[in-house]
């Protein structure tokens, strides 16, 4: 299942944001640092309407969205690479993460105190991003090192791993994150699992009296105009404006009052729906359907995909075993009316091992047996 682990500084907000996208008060959140000690874990529905769509065609037994876990850890304080705060051993949990969401404090409450007395997101994403890199160069240093002694043996294998090691190792020493280190060896990343080689999403926690318009926050002002020197990778389509007050007052609300309280804040959908669409997004995945009368179910896979791949998600030995893929798209399945008119209209399709599988394709996989 796909990780995104959450980081920030203490009391930036991240177990509020946790509890509120896992829809329940499974993390602790208080005034005080270091109150999450052990790394709290949520598996959370990525929404997608087309799912109701297609049950309302379908009628299934059941529905089943794509899910992401969500990892909360402690919130980190400088010198967290060495353990102050014991902020080396918080970091330890979100190493097989697939994404980081970075919590940022931009809202103001003389009730929450922060770690450095005043609410300033830049100087916040700095610490927190020297942490991380910082942790980075300590694995990387000790992998070096062994590296470059075993490379002494003149094999050319060994000879390659040292210098991918030292090229990451002189990066990370200039306090730049491996993301931004286009030829990184990728192998190396995947043994590694370098927090600064992960894809990342900024999350400011501000306050609900600006959540219709964050740019007039003066904090958020303040990174808008600084931040784009914070890190020359950063994307402002990697940002979002997120109250986790406002949020978990609203998950807290029946069903039929949600409506009214976003619209009262200027708002048509939950913040949180954004965070995990932009997540699953940020890791390059996408979403088909099977549909039928046991289950309609959303299957994840990475943009780009073959059908044959996208049969070993919905069980490993189809993949090996695929012969081809009855293919109909989201939007004519539903203009269809389901598999059956879709047939009837031309629409539903055969393809092979080479086909790209799209986004929101409904699929049914035919397989060899046994």
């Amino acid at each position: 299942m796909l990780k995104a682990g959450i980081v920030g500084l203490p009391n930036a907000g991240k177990s509020t944001l946790f509890n509120a996208l896992v829809k329940g008060n499974q993390a602790m959140a208080a005034n005080f640092p270091f109150c999450t000690i052990d790394p709290n874990i949520g598996i959370v529905d990525v929404p997608d309407q087309r799912l109701d769509q297609l049950a309302a065609i379908v009628d299934p037994k059941k529905i089943i969205p794509a899910a992401i876990e969500f990892v909360d850890i402690a919130g980190l304080v400088a010198g967290a690479h060495k353990g102050e705060g014991l902020g080396n051993t918080f970091l330890s949990h979100i190493k097989a993460a697939d994404a980081i969401l970075v919590v940022l404090r931009a809202f103001t409450d003389p009730d929450v105190t922060h770690v450095y007395g005043s609410v300033d997101p830049v100087r916040d994403y700095e610490t927190l991003m020297l942490e991380l890199v910082l942790s980075d160069l300590a694995v990387v240093s000790t992998a070096a090192e062994r590296a470059v002694r075993a490379a002494h043996d003149g094999t050319p294998a060994n000879k390659k791993r040292a210098e991918a090691l030292v090229h990451i190792q002189t990066t990370l020493e200039k306090n730049t994150p491996v993301s931004e280190l286009a030829d990184a060896d990728p192998t190396v990343l995947k043994e590694l699992q370098l927090l600064t080689a992960k894809p990342r999403l900024v999350v400011f926690n501000i306050g609900e009296d600006v959540i219709a318009d964050p740019q007039h926050d003066p904090a958020i002002a303040a990174w808008l105009t600084n931040g784009q020197k914070v890190s020359a990778d950063f994307k402002a389509n990697h940002v979002l404006f997120v109250s986790s007050k406002l949020e978990a007052e609203l998950i807290n609300l029946p069903a039929e009052e949600q409506s009214e309280f976003l619209e009262s804040y200027g708002l048509t959908t939950p913040s949180l729906h954004t965070v995990i669409g932009t997540t699953y997004a940020l890791l390059g995945l996408q979403s088909f359907f099977t549909a039928g009368p046991m289950e309609v179910r959303a299957w994840t896979i990475p943009v780009g995909a073959t059908a044959p791949q996208a049969a070993g998600v919905i069980h490993t030995d189809f993949e090996e075993r695929f012969i081809r893929a009855e293919v109909i798209g989201y939007n004519d399945y539903i203009a269809c009316n389901g598999e059956s008119g879709a047939r009837d209209k031309g629409k539903l399709r055969s393809e092979g091992r080479d086909y790209t599988v799209a986004d929101g394709d409904v699929l049914h996989i035919r397989f060899a047996p046994n």
